[in-house]
C-alpha cells in the first residue's frame, strides 16, 4: 500500500503529524511491511502555519498512482481551495481508493470534488466553508464515508489515524498502536 501525504504552506502541523505517526507504525511496528509514503507538495520545502519547515519527497508528481491520500488542514487552506493550479494537482488523485482529510483539509477534498454527495466533517470554524462541496456536514468527529473519511479540528488527526490503522489492520491492530502511543482514546 502505497500512501501520500500531502504538505502545503500554512498547513497545521499536528494535523499532519497526529495522522503520519499513527498510520506509518503500522510499518514500523511490524503490521504491515509492505506499506510505503511519500510526503507530497507541489514545491519542495513547505512551513506550517508557524513558520516549521519541512521538505517534500515527491514535488509536483501525479498522484494518482497512490492507494490512499491524506490532506491535513490549516490557515493555507482557505487560499488554496481557491488556486487551481493546486486543485489541478490535487485533482490528480481522482484514482486514489481513499481519501482522507482532518480539519479545513475537507475544504480541498471539498474544492476538488470529492465530496460531492457525500457526508463529511472539518474543524467547527470551517462548517459554513464546507457546506456547498458535499451532501451534508456532520458535527462528529471522524466521518467514514467509504472511500472519504474525514477528521474535526486540530487534534482529531491521532483519532483518525486509529480509525484508518483499524480500517486497514483491524481493531486489535489499532489498540495495540494506540497502546504504543500512550494514547488515552476510548473506542466506541
Amino acid at each position: 500500500m502505497k500512501c501520500a501525504f500531502v504538505m502545503f504552506d500554512g498547513m497545521t502541523a499536528l494535523d499532519f503529524v497526529g495522522f503520519y505517526d499513527a498510520v506509518t507504525r503500522l510499518k514500523s511496528m511490524g503490521f504491515m511491511d509492505g506499506l510505503a509514503w511519500q510526503t507530497c507538495a507541489v514545491t519542495r520545502r513547505v512551513a506550517d502555519d508557524r513558520g516549521l519547515c519541512l521538505e517534500a519527497s515527491a514535488v509536483g508528481q501525479s498522484l494518482a498512482s497512490y492507494d490512499l491520500l491524506f490532506v491535513p488542514g490549516g490557515f493555507g487552506t482557505r487560499q488554496l481551495k481557491c488556486d487551481a493550479s493546486f486543485l489541478g494537482w490535487l485533482r490528480t488523485a481522482d484514482p486514489v481508493p481513499l481519501k482522507v482529510s482532518v480539519c479545513t483539509g475537507a475544504l480541498l477534498l471539498g474544492a476538488a470534488g470529492f465530496l460531492h454527495g457525500l457526508r463529511a466533517t472539518t474543524h467547527p470554524g470551517a462548517v459554513r466553508e464546507l457546506e456547498p462541496d458535499c451532501a451534508e456536514v456532520v458535527d462528529d468527529r471522524v466521518v467514514d464515508s467509504g472511500s472519504v473519511i474525514t477528521a474535526r479540528g486540530v487534534s482529531s488527526s491521532i483519532d483518525l489515524g486509529l480509525h484508518v490503522v483499524e480500517r486497514l489492520a483491524g481493531a486489535d491492530v489499532r489498540d495495540r498502536i494506540a497502546t504504543q502511543m500512550d494514547y488515552p482514546y476510548r473506542w466506541k
